[in-house]
C-alpha cells in the first residue's frame, strides 16, 4: 500500500468518523454515547491495522521485501543471460575447458 493511499483512507475514516458524530444528535444518540461509540471504532480501526502489520512483517509481505524479490529476480535474470550469451561466445575448446575448471573447483 503506498503512502498516498495510506493518507486517503485516513482522511476517509476521519471524516465517516466526523460525520457520525455530528449526525448521532439528530438519531437520539447523546453526545457521550457518540463519543464513546466513535473512540471504540477508532481503537477497533488501529487494532486491526497494528495486527495486519504484524502479520504482514512475520510473512514477509512488507512493500520493500516485495520490491527486493522483484528486482532480484530481473537482477539474477540479466546476469544469467549475459552470463550464457558469453559462455555460447567462447569456442567448444574453451567451453570444455571452463566446465572441467568448474567441476574441479565446485
Amino acid at each position: 500500500m503506498t503512502k498516498g493511499k495510506v493518507i486517503k483512507i485516513g482522511i476517509l475514516v476521519s471524516f465517516i468518523g466526523l460525520i457520525s458524530y455530528e449526525f448521532a444528535p439528530q438519531i437520539g444518540i447523546d453526545n457521550f454515547t457518540a463519543t464513546t461509540i466513535s473512540s471504540s471504532i477508532l481503537i477497533l480501526i488501529v487494532i486491526t491495522w497494528v495486527s495486519s502489520y504484524i502479520y504482514r512483517v512475520v510473512n514477509g509481505k512488507m512493500t520493500f521485501m516485495e520490491q527486493r524479490k522483484r528486482y532480484r529476480k530481473k537482477y539474477e535474470k540479466v546476469v544469467n543471460d549475459k552470463l550464457e550469451s558469453k559462455f555460447n561466445a567462447l569456442s567448444e575448446e574453451e567451453q570444455e575447458k571452463l566446465m572441467k575448471d568448474l567441476e574441479k573447483n565446485p
